[in-house]
């Protein structure tokens, strides 16, 4: 879905591309013209678009009515607009919609990160991560609607030790940012390496 050539060219430079990769493996979608509608919590079946005009048709007719997340990004359509008529077609075009994409969740990141105290401690940004994804499909985070809230404006560089790229490159399908924390805990817990059993004794005379 996507390469190191597209995320390069189009996220958002403020994030690494570990997490470009697991933030659409984790929240987004494979097709550029996928168009997802909600309302009430409840999912709206829509014709699967088969052209940006097929997908911008869709979008116009319910923004405004429910929630409408889109392209590979699923980022949240009509934000920040007051009229359909100002919606563009660069959302349902891969590269732009990845641009826009990143760097609104680049902004949830920084609104999440900032609850937590903007930490540096690389156990801790999994669960910012975690909490960041969680926030990007609801929304909200600790109450505060994530995509009208104003920037906090820290560097997401700054928040993210370099380390952590390791751990978020990982297989995410078994082991998501959660479990990564959990275990990076474990593992730092004193004597926890010590504990070892020699069975090669067993039956020994």
């Amino acid at each position: 879905m996507l390469d190191a050539t597209m995320i390069q060219k189009c996220a958002d430079p403020s994030l690494t591309p570990a997490i470009v990769e697991q933030f659409v493996q984790r929240a987004g979608s494979s097709d550029p013209l996928a168009v997802t509608v909600k309302a009430g919590g409840r999912l709206i079946l829509v014709p699967k678009a088969k052209t940006p005009d097929e997908a911008m048709e869709l979008i116009r007719q319910y923004v405004g009515q429910a929630v409408v997340r889109v392209g590979i990004t699923q980022v949240p359509a009509g934000v920040g607009v007051k009229d359909v008529s100002e919606l563009k077609s660069d959302l349902v075009h891969a590269c732009e919609n990845l641009r826009l994409g990143t760097g609104m969740f680049a902004k949830v990141v920084r609104i999440v990160a900032k609850w937590y105290g903007n930490p540096t401690d690389r156990q801790v940004f999994p669960q910012i991560f975690e909490d960041a994804v969680y926030a990007w499909k609801t929304g909200e985070f600790e109450g505060v609607s994530v995509f009208r809230a104003e920037d906090p404006g820290v560097s997401v560089k700054m928040i993210v030790p370099p380390v952590v790229e390791q751990d978020l490159d990982t297989d995410t399908d078994t082991a998501p940012a959660s479990s990564t924390l959990k275990e990076s805990e474990n593992s730092g817990r004193v004597g926890a390496a010590e504990m070892r059993i020699d069975l090669s004794r067993i039956g020994a005379k």
